[in-house]
């Protein structure tokens, strides 16, 4: 996970890179973002991934593609992040 602060002039946006999961729905994706964080104890590394679902007005980005999602005012009941830029096609 590449997680990156947006600077605007109002405040700051989380931005995440992440892969492309689901394209079924109209205007939306679903983006897997995976963290990978030290495990106190065992000092392993534990990945982590949560999916988040995020606006795509024009249906651009597809299954397996990677993107790149930013913070924004809520959309729907899940929907708060929206595509900034698709950085990767599938191939």
């Amino acid at each position: 996970m590449e997680e990156q602060v947006v600077q605007t002039n109002k405040a700051a946006k989380r931005a995440f890179v992440g892969i492309v999961t689901s394209d079924k729905m109209d205007k939306t994706i679903v983006v897997s973002v995976t963290t990978k964080k030290l495990h106190r104890l065992y000092k392993k590394y534990v990945t982590r991934v949560k999916k988040c679902k995020a606006h795509d007005e024009l249906n651009d980005a597809h299954v397996g593609d990677k993107v790149r999602i930013v913070e924004c005012r809520p959309i729907s009941r899940e929907k708060c992040w929206r595509l900034a830029e698709i950085i990767e096609r599938a191939k």
